[in-house]
């Protein structure tokens, strides 16, 4: 028998609004425990909630660029479980009327487009976080985190590998970005997953219990622990044992495997009902259009731009977008690169070059970006070298004024100096050599020092040109052009 796998996720994104979700205490991470506390989020008797304006806007915003409906009337209720870093015994979070419903994601997974329902996006507030000792004699309760503000997604169970899930969870991270609602860094804590995972026969169109897995806080965990979880529920299946309960299971990163935490809740569990000291909110159509007017480009139509207005390739333009900031920025280097071939061509010879080699020009700026730049450098803060100056630089490679080691050299004297690359490849000696009169010379040498390699050479062993080739850029401490010295040599051994 064969079985397909389903997969449902829980996502909680936590927003950088400046305060907690329900009292003014500062909202940053890396405190001293237990700084960033008051009446409220410590669940002092009398103290009385209040909505933070910023996270409900927030949870609007993300809900509307997933495609969701918008509770115009929405509440909070209250969660009632007991957790050691739950002070007040239960939580703030939204029941039957949440900010957003009936969404999804279209994504491409392994070449092919796949649409992933989701179910609610509603808001909640954090519990804190238990401090375990070394020698496990005892934890300490840290409440900081107590009362941060989280959006909640919840898909419908639509997925059928690990890899989807992981895709899905990607996307998410890059929108809560695009947004600006979160920095969405599943290390930090910042986006949260529990995966819901259960098999069935295929061709059953039945839901089985299912096992949810905590503690993933990678999108490499999320992958491993699904597919260790297929296996695990498979061999169940095949013992004649499935599951029958549904259970949680945390995720063990050291051995790779899944543990049983305890039984799943159930809703009842949960004893929900109207907080009673939040008033209902409204949700006007003038702050929905107000909203829905602030949401930036998203990575899937930016993705769709890239291949239709700068011809990329689906795969460069998703590796550009996958950081805004990055996107951003290869624009801007587009723009003054072709600002700088019209300065040295003028612009009829611009236009023209432009015209018949957009897509070849375009997709070298892209690849050099993104294979040049170090991940670390992609941020806000790390692309400090101006635009203008990386086009420049640019330029003079595509132009055969510096040779590619050249160019990565004096990006980094860019970065620590903050010098343009024309002071740079003078002070460093690293303008190209394309002179053939000057090059012939040391290439009659490199050919007379190298007599087995050309007659190898002339016996139909062309990669010997290479060798040859390398031997010159040796001679030249790198400064020769590359193309120019194959040229030379292939015309001096009559090729």
């Amino acid at each position: 028998m064969t079985y397909e796998t389903v997969i449902g996720l829980e996502v909680h994104i936590q927003l950088k609004t400046k305060s907690k979700m329900f009292c003014a205490c500062d909202n940053r991470d890396g405190q001293e425990p237990n700084t960033a506390i008051c009446a409220v989020c410590s669940a002092q008797p009398g103290a009385l909630p209040v909505p933070n304006a910023q996270a409900i806007e927030w949870a609007i915003m993300t809900s509307l660029a997933l495609g969701c409906r918008i509770n115009q009337d929405t509440k909070f209720d209250r969660k009632s479980y007991f957790y050691p870093d739950l002070p007040k015994g239960y939580q703030i979070s939204q029941y039957d009327r949440p900010i957003g419903v009936a969404g999804g994601l279209t994504i491409e997974v392994g070449g092919e487009e796949k649409h992933f329902r989701i179910h609610r996006l509603h808001l909640e507030e954090d519990a804190g976080k238990l401090i375990h000792s070394g020698q496990q004699t005892h934890s300490l309760v840290d409440l900081n985190r107590a009362g941060t503000p989280l959006m909640e997604i919840v898909s419908e169970p639509d997925f059928k590998t690990p890899a989807e899930a992981k895709a899905y969870l990607e996307e998410l991270q890059r929108i809560a970005r695009y947004l600006g609602v979160s920095d969405a860094d599943m290390e930090m804590g910042h986006l949260r997953c529990d995966a819901n995972i259960s098999l069935r026969p295929t061709g059953d169109t039945k839901l089985y219990p299912k096992t949810e897995i905590k503690n993933l806080n990678s999108f490499r965990a999320v992958e491993q622990a699904l597919a260790h979880e297929i296996e695990r529920q498979r061999g169940l299946w095949e013992d004649g044992t499935p599951p029958s309960v549904s259970a949680t299971r945390g995720w063990d990163e050291a051995t790779g495997k899944t543990r049983e935490q305890r039984t799943k809740e159930d809703e009842a569990d949960y004893r929900y009902f109207p907080e009673p000291d939040i008033p209902p909110i409204t949700i006007t159509d003038a702050q929905l259009d107000a909203i829905r007017a602030s949401i930036p480009e998203l990575p899937a139509d930016r993705r769709r731009r890239y291949r239709e207005q700068y011809l990329l390739t689906a795969p460069l333009a998703a590796q550009l977008v996958t950081d805004r900031e990055l996107g951003e920025y290869f624009e801007q280097v587009v723009t003054e690169f072709r600002g700088y071939a019209e300065t040295e061509l003028g612009p009829e010879k611009a236009g023209l070059l432009w015209q018949s080699e957009q897509a070849v020009l375009v997709s070298f700026i892209a690849n050099w970006l993104t294979n040049k730049i170090p991940v670390e450098h992609r941020t806000t803060h790390g692309l400090n070298v101006p635009a203008a100056d990386i086009a420049r630089l640019l330029w003079m490679l595509k132009q055969g004024m510096i040779n590619a080691p050249a160019a990565t050299q004096i990006y980094q004297q860019m970065v620590t100096t903050k010098k343009g690359p024309h002071l740079l490849v003078k002070e460093l000696g690293l303008e190209q050599l394309s002179d053939t009169i000057a090059l012939q010379d040391i290439v009659t040498a490199v050919i007379a020092a190298n007599g087995k390699v050309v007659t190898e050479i002339r016996a139909g062993k062309s990669a010997g040109i290479q060798f040859l080739v390398g031997q010159v850029m040796k001679q030249t401490k790198g400064s020769a052009n590359p193309q120019v010295v194959q040229d030379i040599l292939k015309s001096s051994l009559g090729l």
